[in-house]
């Protein structure tokens, strides 16, 4: 019999109902950046936008049950309300329903014992998630730091990162020990949370770029995430770290946890 394509879920970018926009007359969307879903399935994998889910209606359980892995996309600010603070200023109000959403999605997948891999935001939820804060504004709480967002050039933004030793970031770049990625966020982790790990650096502000949640078996699931968007990079790119790299990571995890549950 044929093997499977691996089938990821992937986490919706939303738009709130706006009486003012024309696009949909203004109605809810959910959507998602066709970049990532062709990076997604640059490999082989399936990708299934998850929608939200209405109540009553299937659980997020039997929802997810037959998905491989979860990937959180970028998108709008997490709001501080989620990590415990007050929005400082307006436009940093974010979307507390997407992180709702999204906390309960990575919640399921973690409790079904299958990988998770946040983008951008995604990493930035993901810290919340499991109880980490974030900086509102980098350029407010750190303005020592690196410019890490110019609307202007957007994902052209670079520099550099410290990959540091010892950890999975590390062996997957065979030891190199920093690279070049791009850089479109405005937020920041400030409090890593409990049991992750820091596995990059911005290399001249210390600004963490990647991080990975500590596994205490083998059967732990993978649960990692980075600050920049491998599917805006150009693989033929060799000035950048290779994007395919991490891919292929999270489906390598994905594939043994298949293989873990078709032995338990």
């Amino acid at each position: 019999m044929a093997k499977r394509s691996l089938r990821i879920g992937l986490s919706a970018c939303m738009m709130a109902t706006d009486p003012s926009r024309r696009i949909f007359n203004g109605r809810p969307l959910l959507y998602a950046e066709e970049s990532l879903a062709r990076y997604l399935q640059s490999l082989g994998a399936t990708v299934y936008m998850l929608p939200t889910v209405p109540s009553p209606g299937p659980s997020l359980d039997e929802v997810c049950g037959w998905l491989d892995g979860l990937v959180l996309q970028g998108g709008v600010d997490v709001s501080p309300l989620s990590y415990g603070e007050t929005p400082l200023k307006d436009e940093w109000q974010g979307d507390r329903r997407r992180d709702e959403y999204e906390i309960s999605l990575i919640r399921t997948f973690h409790r079904q014992r299958k990988p998770i891999l946040g983008i951008c935001r995604g990493l930035q939820i993901l810290n919340v998630s499991f109880g980490g804060t974030l900086y509102q504004d980098i350029s407010t709480f750190r303005p020592e730091a690196l410019i890490h967002r110019d609307a202007d050039i957007y994902e052209k933004n670079s520099h550099r990162i410290d990959i540091l030793s010892g950890q999975s970031l590390s062996e997957l770049y065979l030891g190199q020990t920093t690279g070049l990625v791009n850089s479109v966020h405005h937020q920041a982790i400030k409090d890593l949370a409990e049991d992750f790990v820091i596995t990059a650096r911005s290399s001249d502000d210390g600004i963490i770029e990647a991080i990975e949640k500590r596994r205490q078996s083998p059967d732990d699931p993978l649960c990692f995430a980075v600050q920049w968007h491998p599917e805006f990079q150009d693989p033929a790119d060799t000035s950048m770290l290779d994007p395919k790299v991490i891919l292929r990571h999270f489906m390598n995890a994905m594939e043994s946890s298949i293989s873990r549950n078709d032995h338990s």
